[in-house]
């Protein structure tokens, strides 16, 4: 099996309801975000690719486009974006393109790292 990832990097804010008033992340704040899709297949295509770097630039558009620098709640109309949420949002928008992708992470802190992975 052949698996390739691209990082993206992107600044954003959100709020997360439900949590505890003193939570930290009750509070509006944001994040330097990371995003990692992965994609795999057992075979290359004709030039040696699982698929060709340049072809995630569709990724990047729409994170830049719609993502960053943005509110996320507005963005994605949920009251917990969560990085878990993220990733499964970023993984059906990336999987409904590229029949490769297999997983997307999604970090907001360095030591940090959500993954959806069906």
């Amino acid at each position: 099996m052949f698996t390739i990832s691209k990082q993206f990097h992107f600044s954003a804010s959100h709020q997360l309801h439900g949590l505890a008033d003193d939570h930290p992340c009750s509070r509006l704040h944001g994040h330097n975000y990371i995003c990692e899709v992965v994609l795999q297949s057992d075979t290359l295509n004709s030039v040696g690719f699982v698929r060709d770097y340049r072809e995630l630039s569709d990724l990047k558009n729409y994170i830049d486009d719609e993502l960053d620098h943005r509110h996320l709640n507005d963005v994605l109309g949920e009251n917990n974006t969560t990085a878990e949420l993220m990733a499964q949002h970023l993984y059906n928008w990336a999987h409904a393109r590229w029949s490769e992708v297999v997983a997307v992470r999604i970090s907001e802190t360095p030591k940090t790292w959500a993954e959806y992975r069906p």
